[in-house]
């Protein structure tokens, strides 16, 4: 956005305990020339990366389960599948990823591509998500995975088919738009299906 379009009158600290939540109030010019004041509340929580293990010859990909409370107090159940994903912390996307990776599902990945960036919930949250995929192999599993206890993570890793996890998704067993964004991108790009490529 161009900087004469916005102008910050007020920035207010809301809580700064887990993360940065923050209300802004600022000047903004619309599109005919005329300015409007608006307040916005911000959550600030750093960037992150998440990444898709996947396996060419047995069709079959990596996820996780592990209970995200938010969800838990909209209705769901709160344990969602997920791809394996973290906060950066400093570090770089890629290295955060690889040890993210084993620290949750117990693989080793070596290389990984990233596909793609995006905002997942840009009206309220800053951060930017790094969307990695990464060839996986049943050997370079060297751990059990299953997160940092001090962290409060209690992560059951998930082998499945391609097509088990994409139909998970239309029964809604699946809700996590990361995940949803990542297991698209593999049926599209890495594991088409043999019914498109006859």
């Amino acid at each position: 956005m161009q900087d004469d379009r916005v102008k910050i009158r007020n920035v207010e600290v809301l809580s700064n305990d887990w993360y940065l939540l923050q209300k802004t109030t600022f000047d903004y010019r619309r599109t005919d020339g005329s300015w409007q004041i608006l307040t916005r509340e911000t959550y600030d929580r750093g960037n992150g990366a998440t990444i898709l293990l996947y396996n060419r010859e047995r069709r079959s990909v990596i996820l996780i389960r592990q209970f995200r409370f938010p969800t838990y107090g909209n209705g769901h159940d709160g344990f969602l599948i997920e791809t394996a994903a973290g906060l950066l912390d400093q570090a770089s996307p890629e290295e955060r990823i690889k040890a993210e990776v084993e620290e949750e599902t117990g693989y080793l990945v070596t290389e990984v591509r990233k596909v793609f960036e995006a905002f997942m919930s840009p009206g309220s949250v800053t951060e930017k998500l790094y969307f990695f995929v990464a060839e996986y192999e049943p050997g370079s599993r060297i751990g059990d995975g299953g997160g940092l206890q001090a962290e409060g993570e209690d992560i059951q890793v998930l082998e499945l088919p391609l097509d088990q996890a994409l139909q998970m998704v239309n029964n809604g067993e699946i809700a996590d738009g990361k995940t949803i964004m990542l297991l698209q991108y593999a049926q599209l790009h890495l594991l088409p299906s043999l019914a498109r490529k006859a």
